[in-house]
């Protein structure tokens, strides 16, 4: 691996690291992050593309990507829900945890990975790891009834979230788009849902439209930091860069920066225990990450 295509790979971890502190701390209602975020991802997409001479796609393409990028940003409202709950640094490993098995499991069912038994055990094991990786990561010393019941509703809307991450990463698979040409119809896809959503709040809750807060427009610049995640990842992935498997053991590393910039910038304490056993978990998951993209 040369140092261009490391560097690249480790974009992610920058971006997809940092973007769920810097949306938490910018603090406002799920409406306001998800808004600022996929504005920002718009901005950026849109400067990439004209940068790069890269034309909007039409048709089936442009469809099926923006129906990716309504994936996500479907899931990423339920996300930023959970965060209110229990706080980033316990919610981003339990997604991470979520979108691998997800993967995993598309992979084995749709795409025939994991076709020996030796390939089903090793990735079996892989899945376990995650799992439990993630139950560290939310373990609690002082258990209380509050916490349990938060975090018991937190993996639940995480659960579902996933479905929306799924479509993220498999619509794309039904077009002739490489990821770059389908960044900036997933943007459009994303904006489309942050308004709907936005909307229906607004008339359903009475509270002011997140497009009138100024909280939104400061959320833009944490849509920078995820869009120059998914995009560096997108390059990574090219073989002549890192490559799939590679490119997304180390996008996969984000959760560490995740987890960690939640406990120590967001003050999101644990005690000495429960930061051993979180680290412990961490591990876990990335180690689990390497297994299932390499068997």
């Amino acid at each position: 691996m040369n140092t261009v295509a490391l560097l690249v790979g480790l974009g992610p971890l920058i971006g997809w690291g940092i973007f769920p502190t810097i949306a938490s701390k910018f603090g406002g209602r799920p409406s306001n992050q998800i808004l600022g975020a996929t504005l920002g991802t718009l901005i950026f997409a849109l400067i990439f593309n004209m940068t790069q001479g890269i034309a909007l796609p039409t048709g089936h393409d442009l469809l099926f990507a923006i129906l990716s990028g309504i994936g996500w940003a479907s899931a990423q409202i339920l996300t930023f829900y959970s965060f209110t709950l229990i706080g980033s640094s316990r919610a981003m490993p339990i997604t991470t945890a979520f979108q691998l098995l997800g993967a995993s499991l598309w992979g084995v069912i749709a795409l025939g990975d994991w076709p020996s038994t030796m390939d089903k055990i090793i990735g079996a094991l892989a899945l376990v790891l995650i799992i439990l990786g993630a139950w560290m990561t939310v373990w609690s010393e002082h258990k209380n009834t509050e916490h349990q019941a938060h975090l018991q509703k937190a993996v639940l809307i995480l659960a579902v979230g996933e479905i929306g991450y799924w479509a993220y990463s498999a619509a794309p698979q039904a077009t002739s788009l490489t990821g770059m040409q389908a960044f900036l119809p997933q943007a459009i896809g994303m904006v489309l849902v942050a308004v709907v959503y936005d909307f229906y709040n607004h008339f359903k809750t009475n509270e002011p439209l997140a497009l009138q807060e100024a909280v939104s427009y400061k959320q833009i610049f944490s849509g920078f930091f995820f869009a120059f995640a998914a995009l560096t990842y997108l390059i990574s992935a090219q073989p002549d860069m890192n490559g799939l498997a590679t490119g997304f053991i180390l996008s996969q590393t984000s959760v560490v920066l995740a987890t960690l910039t939640g406990i120590y910038f967001l003050k999101q304490a644990k005690t000495k225990k429960e930061m051993a056993v979180t680290i412990l978990g961490l591990v876990l998951i990335i180690f689990a990450a390497s297994l299932t993209v390499i068997v």
